[in-house]
């Protein structure tokens, strides 16, 4: 498979584990950009937000899961994409590319390999501390899903 084509794979893998099935329950965007007007404008490949229950304080206390796709060596090593901003945070990987890198892997960042037609858990994410709010997390989250529902709409027509 091309590197554009482990992409898609893994990216389409990463939306079955985050929302299998299709449940408007489970918040979570795409392509996530932070800091749009900064030179340091970053985006985070997948985030789901995972509120503690539907009250204020419930939504205050929340949890976001960031991934990151990286679809080989050179794209782990490449300057892109550890974006690494939730409070549990993952990259997902071909086995072979966590084999090669594994000690290269922050502590308490996730990992996540692909096995027949799910991804399964080789490293667990520990808990970090978040340095953005839930506000502005959630509104980046809330632009990027809007986005891609506007484009799905364009493209319906």
């Amino acid at each position: 498979m091309s590197r554009p084509e482990i992409t898609k794979w893994l990216s389409e893998l990463t939306e079955k584990l985050i929302n299998p099935n299709k449940d408007n329950r489970i918040y979570w965007a795409r392509e996530v950009t932070f800091d749009y007007a900064q030179s340091n404008r970053i985006r985070v490949d997948y985030m789901r937000f995972e509120p503690l229950n539907n009250t204020i304080s419930g939504i205050e206390k929340g949890d976001f899961y960031c991934y990151e796709i990286k679809s080989s060596v050179e794209d782990f090593h490449s300057k892109n994409g550890h974006n690494l901003i939730g409070d549990y945070n993952y990259y997902v990987m071909p086995s072979e590319v966590y084999r090669k890198i594994s000690a290269e892997i922050p502590f308490g960042v996730g990992v996540y390999c692909p096995e027949g037609s799910s991804l399964v858990s080789v490293k667990r994410a520990r808990r970090m501390n978040r340095k953005r709010s839930v506000s502005e997390m959630l509104l980046m989250m809330f632009r990027s899903a809007n986005r891609d529902k506007l484009k799905n709409n364009m493209q319906g027509r």
